[in-house]
């Protein structure tokens, strides 16, 4: 096994290096990736294979999703559905200590299921609700960490760009992915909306209510959200219920979110315009990457790493769930200072393998569902946690004010509970099954 080990090991190097040397990361990995191709075979089989493997992966109807629920998002953002749905929010119960930043969660929550983006969810509700714990006195690091966390519930909410990309690189079924992430995801928000509880309870100070809305004021805040609430269950409500796939679901997404904000006058040519090309650079960048991991994946394939650690491992006879923690735990480490995309993208090839062989009582499709949440939860932690959590660099671009280390110590009640959760949806593999063999 030692050559195969070998090739791998220093293509996984050259990349780290080249990513190092701030090269971009789908770049970094189509260029190790052909080169240990070439290092292996030559260069005709490296070109035959360059030549049609584009095609096949971008000519893919599944991957249309993608930008698709991107531009749902953008659309969504940029017609101001996000303010809707805060201002709903802390109708509700902002007027309680912490409820201003409950509000930020339960805002996120129901604009993750018309986004699928944990950054554009950070970035839209952040402009929305952080003038507004401003200006009510809540602890900069506590309203910076909500908000950061919250965004996290733009990818553990269903639709989840994150779980597309994990489905086609798994060859998964989209549909049970986003019914497996749904309890873990209203889990994440209960366990958010408690630890601003306990907060709140403990250090009245860091978080103080604010005024109560007036009974008029609370029914048009709710009559605004209507349309986005109905968005939501026509387009998670429809995968779920069979009634769509989630490529339809997002194409009617995007329609009706270009329809609310064209009716509502909030929405108009410029904006449409910049959701367009925000959808472009982003769609472009996602698929750079998952070019480069097709290759570089090609590249892993041929020296059998994958396919004889995985074997080697079921024959040692470890303990799966072992096994198991060992890979969530290099899956925290690495989502804390690599981008979450590239990280999975990366590991899959080695680490799906190996789950898949172990035994957990489950079928094999069950256990790459159920492994498929456990990853989208270490991701969603990544986003938050130090050194590198792109959540909170998004929330610091926002409030340039507030120290990025005050912001990291917001986030740490938060993480508690995340590494909470990631225990139950691990020791619970029902959590994440239980509404997939319901509606199967």
């Amino acid at each position: 096994m030692a050559p195969e080990f070998g090739q791998a090991a220093i293509g996984f190097g050259a990349m780290l290096g080249l990513i190092a040397l701030r090269c971009p990361v789908g770049l970094a990995m189509l260029l190790v990736g052909a080169g240990g191709y070439l290092w292996i075979v030559d260069w005709a089989i490296l070109m035959n294979y360059l030549k049609t493997t584009p095609w096949h992966l971008f000519a893919n109807y599944t991957l249309s999703v993608i930008p698709l629920f991107i531009l749902m998002g953008a659309i969504a953002e940029r017609g101001g559905l996000a303010r809707d749905l805060f201002a709903a929010a802390n109708a509700l119960v902002g007027h309680r200590p912490g409820g201003m930043a409950q509000s930020v969660i339960a805002a996120c929550a129901l604009f993750g299921a018309v986004c699928g983006s944990s950054v554009a969810t950070t970035a839209t509700i952040g402009r929305a609700a952080l003038p507004e714990l401003r200006r009510y006195g809540y602890d900069p690091g506590l309203a910076t960490g909500a908000i950061a966390v919250g965004g996290t519930l733009g990818i553990l909410i269903p639709p989840s760009v994150i779980l597309v990309v994990y489905a086609i690189s798994t060859e998964q079924n989209i549909a049970r992915l986003f019914m497996a992430a749904l309890i873990p995801g209203l889990l994440a928000t209960a366990f958010y909306i408690l630890a601003i509880a306990v907060i709140a309870r403990l250090r009245p100070a860091l978080a103080p209510a604010a005024v109560r809305v007036t009974g008029p004021e609370r029914r048009e805040a709710f009559l605004n959200v209507i349309p986005v609430l109905l968005i939501a269950v026509v387009v998670v409500g429809g995968i779920y219920g069979g009634v769509f796939t989630p490529t339809e679901s997002a194409a009617i997404g995007c329609i009706a979110t270009l329809a609310v904000g064209l009716a509502r006058g909030t929405l108009h040519a410029r904006h449409v315009r910049e959701a367009l090309l925000a959808t472009a650079e982003t769609t472009a960048m996602i698929f750079v990457i998952l070019l480069g991991a097709e290759v570089f994946n090609a590249f892993l394939a041929l020296t059998g790493a994958p396919e004889l650690l995985a074997l080697w491992i079921t024959e040692q006879g470890f303990a799966p769930y072992g096994v198991l923690a060992l890979l969530l735990l290099a899956y925290i480490v690495l989502g804390a200072v690599m981008d979450e995309l590239a990280m999975i993208l990366l590991t899959l090839p080695i680490f799906f393998p190996v789950v898949t062989a172990l035994d957990f009582g489950l079928t094999t499709e069950e256990t790459a569902i159920w492994f498929g949440i456990l990853v989208l939860v270490v991701v969603g932690i990544g986003l938050t946690a130090p050194p590198i959590g792109l959540n909170v660099f998004v929330v610091s671009s926002l409030a340039r004010d507030v120290p990025i280390a005050r912001t990291y110590r917001g986030v740490l009640p938060f993480l508690a509970t995340d590494l909470v959760r990631l225990g139950l949806c691990a020791a619970f593999p029902a959590l994440s099954l239980w509404l997939v063999r319901l509606l199967s």
